[in-house]
């Protein structure tokens, strides 16, 4: 951390400085004679700037010094006890006139909830996750090794902290419980390991004023949520969940923020974060600011961010929020309430600019990260590398899928013959991009339905179909990613301000459904050919795709080693006696996991541990609403590779 007054204003103000924090912000010291705390903050436009916090009394302002080539104002103070946890704010008067009460920007500890004042806080914590580190790092080794990318299993457990637990909550405000980051860190870690998940993802955990934002309106972007503890029992609940072999994603929002008054809208009396034009500066449909992505001290502070989550709390990857409403200057706008690009389009090419400095950035330092793109649009070059065109990401969001799948499995099996498109068409574009597919927390709330009630027909049918949806989208090329709930099948849509409704697992169909969901993330890890060649056509081949009369599938997936394994989906309401396809080998075939197994709620038709001969066919009796998957056997009765020409 820096505590001299000699930094590179140049690089601030070109936009290239990646430590920002380490300079700006509240850096406490402590000497031989004593404590002390120097305090900066960006404010270039301001006629004044003054401290006010704990230490010298709420009503004493100590102003603060501009350094003019960098706009940057300071003071330190002196004490004989120690700066840690102590709060303060900025006293900020604007050219306008106007005096506001601001948080700092950099802050590493942020109240929650009352004067929504800043702490005086340093992420300082004794780690003990070497062992996964090392891990990650080799996952970068093999993809070099096999000249596959991320030839491993991802397979996304998506989690808002507030809702996962809220019993034995360690703090309340307004009648909320909210659990402390040590009681959630062992229960979402055993559940996740339990289930077969490798990964979590967390909705923003920033500090935020709202919880109806959901995390989405961030105020305090250094600083993690005080609902759930301290900066230090953040890091405690990462560590926690890497060293039981669980790496942490979090969702991360460089598009916009809240008009909060004590947060950046007209941080020094002028747009300094947001953008200064009228028909850019909005989100009127989030009530939100823009960044301005244009100015390079914004860029210096988002990037800063970014690798201040890398670098202070060991996070293993973020996924860059609402990408497309900066990639487009028309989004969610009316004729005439957008500006053109500098190329008289609807492109903001300085957006496009800033994911490629952002992800350059993050990569050069941590090369093992991963950064996920929620892109809703076509725009091509998205997992691209930015030395070549793209925007340099490494995985993107395949909303494509998600919605074509959700319209199927939604249809009424007399009328999916019509819309079969929608299970191969994501073929065609299914290797343009490093695909996740999603079933995320965007599309189980607003009436959208849970994925259970999602699904066509009566109760046992919906559970039928939800099984095989899942097969569908463990075996289709992408790595996978699953809000919270939906693995024991909640009827109820997600709701923020309670609990998920674990209690659901007491009853039968919701209990073999967490069963099936469990079983299936186990095969999907220790199959091979399920996620080792994801992104390209070397790891996929259709085997039946033209039976939409009958509502039927297959399809064969396939690892380096030429190992696969083959898929069958029955997604029409009637028995098919019998579904005959022809796998490209002959021999026995052992079903290794079954949608309709008695123990899943299904018929037993086709159990998982089944064999089946084929000689140029193979024919199975397949329950409605069914899937399984199969992998030919050897003579000797082992599993082995199908040889796939």
């Amino acid at each position: 951390m820096y505590h001299g007054t000699f930094w590179d204003t140049a690089a601030f103000h070109n936009g290239t400085e990646r430590d920002l924090y380490g300079y700006l912000g509240a850096h406490p010291v402590t000497t031989d004679e004593g404590f002390s705390c120097v305090f900066r903050v960006w404010a270039p436009n301001a006629s004044q700037v003054s401290l006010i916090c704990e230490k010298t009394g709420w009503d004493k302002p100590q102003q603060m010094k501009i350094f003019e080539d960098s706009g940057v104002w300071e003071t330190e103070l002196f004490s004989s006890s120690s700066f840690s946890g102590v709060l303060y704010k900025f006293i900020i008067c604007g050219n306008d006139g106007v005096t506001r009460e601001k948080n700092d920007p950099f802050a590493f500890g942020t109240e929650f909830g009352g004067g929504r004042a800043s702490i005086i806080a340093e992420p300082h914590f004794a780690w003990d996750d070497k062992g996964y580190l090392e891990y990650r790092s080799s996952l970068t080794e093999r993809s070099k090794r096999t000249g596959r990318f991320y030839p491993a299993p991802l397979n996304i457990y998506e989690v808002h902290l507030g809702s996962f637990i809220t019993e034995n909550g360690e703090s309340t405000r307004d009648g909320k419980h909210y659990s402390h980051y040590k009681t959630i860190a062992p229960a979402l870690a055993g559940h996740v390991k339990r289930c077969g998940f490798t990964h979590v993802e967390l909705l923003p955990v920033m500090e935020h004023p709202f919880d109806g934002s959901w995390g989405y309106q961030i105020t305090g972007y250094y600083s993690p949520t005080s609902r759930f503890g301290k900066p230090e029992d953040f890091a405690y609940f990462i560590n926690f969940l890497h060293r039981t072999g669980i790496g942490v994603i979090l969702d991360w929002v460089p598009a916009h923020f809240p008009k909060d008054g004590p947060g950046l809208s007209k941080f020094d009396g002028t747009p300094l974060f947001e953008y200064g034009e009228p028909g850019m500066m909005e989100n009127k449909g989030w009530g939100t600011l823009c960044f301005d992505v244009g100015k390079p001290e914004v860029r210096s502070f988002l990037i800063s961010n970014a690798l201040f989550w890398f670098r202070e709390y060991h996070v293993d990857g973020l996924r860059a929020d609402a990408v497309a409403s900066m990639l487009y200057l028309d989004y969610d706008k009316e004729p005439g309430e957008w500006i053109p690009g500098k190329y008289g389009d609807n492109r903001n090419a300085e957006a496009a600019d800033f994911f490629r400095e952002l992800n350059t950035a993050v990569f050069s330092e941590f090369p093992d990260a991963l950064m996920i793109a929620e892109e809703s649009t076509a725009w091509q070059g998205v997992t691209h590398p930015a030395d070549r065109g793209g925007l340099g990401f490494n995985f993107k969001w395949n909303m494509g899928w998600a919605n074509d799948m959700f319209d199927y499995v939604s249809a009424d099996p007399l009328y999916r013959s019509g819309i079969h498109s929608k299970l191969t068409f994501p073929l065609f574009y299914a290797f343009s991009e490093n695909f996740i597919l999603p079933v995320s927390h965007d599309e189980v709330v607003h009436g959208k339905k849970s994925l259970i009630d999602k699904m066509w027909g009566s109760y046992d049918e919906k559970f039928s179909m939800m099984r095989a949806f899942l097969l569908f989208m463990m075996t289709f090329p992408g790595k996978k990613l699953l809000f919270m709930g939906c693995e024991y099948a909640q009827f109820r849509e997600w709701d923020y301000e309670n609990q998920l409704e674990w209690f659901m697992k007491d009853f039968t169909r919701h209990g073999q459904m967490e069963s099936f969901v469990c079983d299936l993330n186990e095969v999907y890890i220790s199959e091979p050919s399920l996620w080792e060649i994801d992104f390209e056509w070397d790891g996929f081949e259709w085997i039946d795709t033209n039976d939409q009369l009958n509502n039927t599938l297959s399809y064969a997936r396939k690892s380096i080693a030429k190992d696969s394994v083959v898929a069958v989906f029955n997604f029409s309401a009637t028995w098919q006696r019998p579904y005959v396809f022809s796998p490209n080998c002959d021999g026995e075939y052992r079903v290794i996991i079954s949608t309709d197994d008695l123990r899943y709620g299904g018929t037993g038709g086709v159990p998982s541990g089944s064999v089946f001969s084929c000689v140029e066919k193979l024919s199975l009796n397949m329950a409605p609403l069914s899937a399984a998957l199969l992998k030919r056997k050897t003579q000797n009765g082992a599993i082995i590779v199908r040889e796939v020409n």
